[in-house]
């Protein structure tokens, strides 16, 4: 915030609030960040996949997303790779099964 805006001037304060979150996101190892990334693909997957009825387009959309992280970063993605994973299969498992159910 500068000297010049009110401490209570909602832009300054989303600008303090964004540099915040820029320094925290720097002290994390980035495997981390980019996991989490892969996990909030998954998420917005099956909300689509379990949303009625089912969006698979966007589904598999957001898996596909998820596998070009997972799987084109292999070795890469630190402690957490084995779940990433086993993710990424049961979101492809749930995938195939909704897309079955559809007939």
């Amino acid at each position: 915030m500068t000297a010049d805006q009110a401490p209570d001037d909602p832009v300054a304060l989303a600008a303090d609030e964004l540099a915040r979150a820029k320094e925290r996101l720097l002290t994390e190892p980035p495997h981390y960040v980019v996991a989490n990334h892969a996990m909030g693909l998954f998420e917005f997957g099956a909300i689509h996949l379990t949303s009625t009825p089912p969006d698979l387009h966007a589904a598999v959309l957001a898996i596909d997303a998820m596998a070009c992280l997972v799987e084109g970063l292999e070795g890469r993605l630190g402690p957490d790779e084995d779940t990433l994973q086993a993710a990424l299969e049961q979101i492809r498992l749930a995938f195939l099964q909704v897309k079955a159910s559809l007939g």
